[in-house]
């Protein structure tokens, strides 16, 4: 199938098809956005300012249980999601996150967990048309219509959304629709690229990553680490807001005979995070966590992968308590080679 165009009059019947799915769409929270299950009968609307939070929990849960044991028993009970999800209006830095995340959790071992959900999960990406003020996806290889990760995306072209399905999954959903749908053509493809064209001129902040992986490790003492650590409160909100970090605990729960065995997010800016048994920690301030942070998403992540774990959404800029500033960061990281 090729690129449609959905009129927004519209929009209420094609939300009523994928009433029978399981979604997760951006839901009101206040005066911010949270991806969430919207209200039963309730129309969602995909006006809205990039979420809070990122859609990584979708596939990647902040609690989940990998297996129930009880005393006495050998077996394992090891729950399996099997119910199919659609992620609706995943902007294309977030998707493009959770194909990063899963060479992760494609590395030496297969994670049956996540990759289980990643398969059941159809993203449906929504072009970002009106970038944030700390916004620098190019400068990673993004873009407000970058299509990797998402299976369709859908452009806001004013009175309609242009929908490019980008695989199986993506054509399957515009099939369910397709009696809503009308041919975009090349009318419809020049809208769609003249919007993607100016929002692009909208992003003012960038960073230089030329180099940045390979100088990292040759600033292991320099000072601008404990410059950088000196206002931070090491509250985790840099990690817990990014949509590619994936720091994880697992943890063993107890009540009477039985168990669970869960994992959970963790962040890398805790200091218990590394805390040993021993009462070692090898990083004992928030100087070696910050490094860590910064080399992880920037040298250590790309030796393995050959690609830097940030998306360049600007959110660890945006809600730092007390305004560290990653792309000043990095800025200094260059200087300093």
């Amino acid at each position: 199938m090729s690129a449609m165009l959905l009129n927004k009059q519209k929009w209420t019947e094609f939300t009523g098809i994928l009433s029978g799915k399981k979604v997760l769409a951006p839901v009101a929270c206040g005066d911010r956005f949270r991806y969430a299950v919207p209200a039963e009968g309730k129309a969602f609307s995909l006006d809205f300012d990039r979420p809070l939070v990122p859609p990584k929990s979708a596939v990647f849960p902040q609690t989940e249980t990998l297996y129930r044991f009880q005393l006495g028993k050998t077996e394992l009970a090891a729950p399996q999601p099997g119910e199919e999800l659609i992620l609706l209006g995943v902007r294309p830095c977030d998707a493009r996150a959770i194909k990063l995340v899963e060479k992760l959790f494609r590395w030496d071992v297969d994670d049956p967990y996540y990759l289980r959900r990643r398969e059941l999960t159809t993203v449906v990406g929504l072009a970002c048309l009106e970038p944030g003020l700390n916004c620098f996806c190019p400068s990673l290889g993004g873009g407000p219509a970058s299509t990797e990760g998402l299976d369709l995306l859908m452009v806001d072209l004013g009175d309609s959304y242009y929908l490019e399905p980008l695989t199986d999954k993506g054509r399957s959903l515009m099939d369910l629709a397709s009696g809503l749908l009308e041919e975009a053509g090349e009318e419809g493809l020049q809208k769609k690229e003249e919007a993607v064209r100016r929002a692009e001129e909208k992003i003012r902040r960038t960073v230089d990553t030329d180099g940045v992986p390979e100088i990292l490790p040759d600033l292991w003492e320099h000072p601008l680490w404990q410059k950088t650590a000196a206002g931070c409160l090491g509250c985790g909100t840099c990690t817990y807001l990014c949509p590619t970090c994936h720091c994880f605990d697992i943890q063993d729960e107890i009540e009477g005979f039985e168990a669970r065995r869960c994992r959970m997010w963790d962040s890398c800016m805790f200091e218990e995070y590394t805390l040993h048994t021993s009462g070692h920690n090898p990083r004992p301030t928030r100087r070696e966590r910050t490094r860590n942070r910064i080399n992880h998403k920037y040298s250590y992540f790309v030796r393995k992968f050959n690609v830097i774990a940030c998306v360049g959404c600007g959110r660890c800029v945006n809600y730092c308590p007390v305004n560290i500033d990653l792309i000043e960061t990095l800025r200094e990281v260059k200087e300093a080679q």
